[in-house]
């Protein structure tokens, strides 16, 4: 199976407007008591024998089972029929929301994400359909279960083949948006390690510089619309709480976040067909972006968006019928690529690798591709007679003197 995800801007009337801001609006709702559930059973079993808590204490009985998903399900089954208000709301779209909640416990334990919060008013932003019906999608207009056709943008086509499995909607200051999972009853093949390898190593100063020479520039999305940012939130600041005023500033605000988010992304995908253009192969360092965010330069990580890059570019790479993979990042810049001894370790102001063994010389983020290249090749078969020519990744060949 293949799938897909096509994103399009939905043109509700005001009446679906505000059946959508209600649907959220329950949808929060069981979401907190859900979690209320969970964390309150959690609360009863941490409690310890010889003391009692001042302030509150969980009484639930011992043999109580702990919430699941399933239990869960069946006690939303039983709660819809008797609330009016939560009958208005599609009961698989409700389901979905618990199942939301049951990933975050998962996340938890297995990626040691922290303990799910609750949502505040206006913090929900999307809810699904996990089933629609026949051909959903049609003349300009997305049929939703309960809802009803809704007018969309259809700014692209969806290929011939495909069922349409699911759809989520997300609220964003722009507007409202469908996303249309659609399904193909294939196996695309993986694309396999063919002509030239390209290196990528990412940084700062450079945000790529690949191992054939190329160096961009890193542009600053969110530094350079800080000053604009400054203004609209002392605006906010100034505001009565609550207010339509205050609403209305946070709305540019969210708004110069969402333009800022896009501008990024845009240019990340364009990045990405470049670098497609020009080899079979790419290899990228395996960075631990988490460490990198909370570092000194953290906010920079975040504006350059190394891991969203990342995962574009596998995307492009796996439209494109490009190899992709990730190699191990430890001491790239402390290796020299023409003859592979380590150089011991430079100053971030030491822009350029010369070697002292071999002389080789060229930019420091040129030489960590190259390197990058090299442990790529290495990783997917190629020999160290092949690697010896240079000629996948295009550094020079070490010419040795023949002996007397």
């Amino acid at each position: 199976m293949f799938n897909l995800t096509y994103e399009f801007k939905l043109k509700p009337s005001q009446n679906q407007i505000g059946m959508f801001e209600e649907w959220l609006e329950t949808h929060r709702r069981v979401y907190n008591h859900a979690l209320a559930e969970r964390k309150d059973w959690y609360k009863s079993r941490s409690c310890q024998v010889n003391t009692c808590s001042l302030r509150s204490c969980y009484i639930i009985p011992a043999d109580a089972p702990r919430p699941t998903f399933a239990s869960q399900c069946k006690s939303l089954t039983a709660a819809r029929k008797e609330s009016e208000y939560l009958q208005r709301v599609n009961a698989q779209s409700l389901q979905q929301t618990l199942r939301r909640l049951e990933k975050a416990f998962v996340s938890m334990w297995e990626q040691n994400h922290g303990f799910p919060r609750f949502k505040k008013q206006g913090r929900m932003r999307s809810f699904s359909f996990p089933q629609l019906g026949v051909n959903p999608l049609s003349n300009g207009y997305v049929k939703l279960p309960i809802i009803g056709s809704v007018k969309v943008r259809q700014s692209r086509s969806i290929p011939d083949g495909g069922v349409i499995k699911q759809a989520r909607l997300v609220r964003k200051v722009s507007g409202w948006y469908v996303m249309l999972t659609v399904q193909w009853d294939v196996n695309p093949p993986q694309p396999l390690p063919h002509g030239e390898a390209i290196g990528i190593d990412v940084g700062l100063t450079s945000f790529v510089a690949t191992s054939n020479g190329l160096l961009v520039k890193r542009p600053r999305f969110f530094v350079d619309a800080e000053c604009k940012l400054k203004l609209l939130q002392q605006r906010v600041s100034r505001k009565r709480l609550g207010s339509n005023n205050w609403k209305k500033a946070q709305e540019k605000v969210a708004k110069l976040h969402e333009y800022v988010a896009n501008c990024r992304k845009d240019w990340q995908r364009k990045l990405s067909h470049q670098i497609c253009d020009s080899g079979g192969m790419v290899f990228v360092e395996d960075l631990n972006l988490i460490g990198l965010c909370r570092s000194m330069l953290g906010k920079h990580c975040l504006d350059a968006g190394f891991g969203q890059f990342f995962n574009i570019l596998e995307q492009t790479c796996f439209k494109r019928d490009v190899y992709f993979q990730k190699v191990d990042a430890r001491k790239t810049s402390q290796i020299c690529p023409n003859c592979g001894i380590e150089t011991g370790k430079k100053e971030l102001s030491e822009r350029t690798h010369v070697c002292s063994n071999c002389g080789y010389t060229t930019d420091r983020d040129v030489a960590a591709a190259q390197v990058v290249a090299i442990r790529g090749l290495a990783a997917v078969g190629y020999t160290v007679k092949m690697l010896a020519e240079g000629k996948f990744i295009g550094i020079p060949v070490k010419q040795e003197s023949p002996r007397l």
